[in-house]
C-alpha cells in the first residue's frame, strides 16, 4: 500500500547530524518533502539530496530547519559527523533566519533559547515531547544497561540497580532491568510515581532519604538533570559503583569529584544514535509530520498541492 505522502510540497533542511539523519531523511524523502543539508555532503546518502555550502543557501528555500536531536554545544557548534567543515549556529546566523521559518532541534540551551527569543524566531524542541522521548526511552534504556554491563564485573540479575528519577525514561529503565532480574530501587520526588515503582516490583524512596540507602547501590543510574549526585551523595556511594548519567549535558553528577574518590561515573547523553541509530531515525521520522504540520505555514503546505493531515 502506497504511503500518504503528507510533506509534499515541503522543503526541509536538515542540518549536520549523525547516523540517524541516515535514516531520517530517506523516511522524509518517501513521505515527499524535499531534502536539502548543510554538513551531510560526506554521508553515504549524500548523492540522494541537495547538499549545500552554507546558512545563505540554505535559507534561500527551505521551509523548516531541523538540527540534531544533540544540539549544539556552548559555543554553537552543531554536531556534524558527516560536515567537511565545522558549522556553528552562532549569533549572525540567528539574525539571518526569517521569522516565519521555524528551527526544529533536539535540546536546545538556554543561550539559544534566549537569543531566539530575542529575536521573535520560531525554536521547537523536540527531544522533551512525549512522542518523541517515550519512544527513544527504549534505546536509551538498553544502551545505558550495555554502558553498564561493560563498566562492571558483576550482572546485572540480582545486582542493587538505583534509578534516580522515574519520568519517561526512568520508567523504562526500572522496567527492563527488573525484568533482567535487578533488585531495582527508584527514587522519586512525586508519591505516584513511587507507588507506581512498587507496584512494578520496584523499591520507591524520596529522594530526602536517598544518602541513607545510596550506600547499597552497585549501579546508579541517574536521569535528573539537576546536581543530585553531589559530594554528600558521592561520599556515601561504595567505591566500586558505577554511575550511568543519562541526564542532559552537564549531568546531574559531579563528575570531577567522583574521580577523586574512585567512583566510575559515565555521561551517556544522546544513547539513542549511538546504540540504536536506525530505530532512533525511525522514531523522529514518525513523529515529525505531525510536528511539522503544527509549526509550519500553512502555505507550505500547498505549494506543489501537498496538504497537511
Amino acid at each position: 500500500m502506497e504511503r500518504v505522502r503528507v510533506l509534499d510540497g515541503i522543503v526541509l533542511a536538515v542540518i549536520g547530524g549523525d547516523d540517524r539523519e541516515i535514516y531520517l531523511i530517506p523516511e522524509l524523502q518517501k513521505l515527499g518533502a524535499y531534502i536539502m543539508a548543510l554538513g551531510l555532503e560526506e554521508s553515504p546518502i549524500a548523492d540522494g539530496i541537495e547538499c549545500v555550502r552554507s546558512f545563505k543557501d540554505v535559507l534561500a528555500k527551505a521551509d523548516g530547519l531541523l538540527f540534531p536531536m544533540f544540539g549544539t554545544d556552548e559555543r554553537g557548534l552543531v554536531k556534524a559527523k558527516y560536515a567537511q567543515q565545522p558549522i556553528v549556529l552562532n549569533k549572525d546566523v540567528l539574525e539571518m533566519i526569517p521569522r516565519h521559518i521555524p528551527i526544529f532541534i533536539g535540546w536546545a540551551r538556554p543561550t539559544l533559547k534566549l537569543a531566539a527569543a530575542k529575536l521573535g524566531l520560531t525554536l521547537v524542541e523536540v527531544a522533551n515531547r512525549d512522542e518523541v522521548a517515550v519512544l527513544n526511552s527504549v534505546p536509551s534504556a538498553e544502551g545505558a544497561i550495555q554502558m553498564a554491563m561493560e563498566s562492571t564485573s558483576i550482572t546485572i540479575h540480582s545486582s542493587e540497580s538505583f534509578v534516580l528519577g522515574f519520568g519517561r525514561l526512568g520508567l523504562t529503565l526500572a522496567r527492563v532491568l527488573r525484568g533482567m532480574g535487578a533488585r531495582v530501587s527508584v527514587a522519586a520526588r512525586c508519591l505516584r510515581d513511587r507507588a507506581r515503582a512498587e507496584e512494578m516490583g520496584a523499591r520507591g524512596m524520596d529522594f530526602a532519604g536517598l544518602d541513607e540507602e545510596i550506600g547499597r547501590a552497585q549501579i546508579v543510574f541517574n536521569t535528573v538533570p539537576h546536581k543530585v549526585l553531589n559530594r554528600e551523595m558521592l561520599e556515601c556511594m561504595d567505591r566500586d559503583a558505577v554511575i550511568i548519567d543519562l541526564a542532559s549535558i552537564p549531568g546531574g553528577t559531579d563528575f570531577e569529584y567522583a574521580r577523586k574518590v574512585g567512583i566510575k561515573a559515565l555521561l551517556a547523553p544522546g544513547l539513542p544514535g549511538i546504540v540504536a541509530p536506525r530505530s532512533a531515525g525511525c522514531v523522529l521520522a514518525r513523529v515529525y509530520p505531525s510536528i511539522l504540520t503544527e509549526y509550519l505555514p500553512s502555505q507550505c503546505w500547498h505549494r506543489k498541492g501537498g496538504k497537511a493531515c
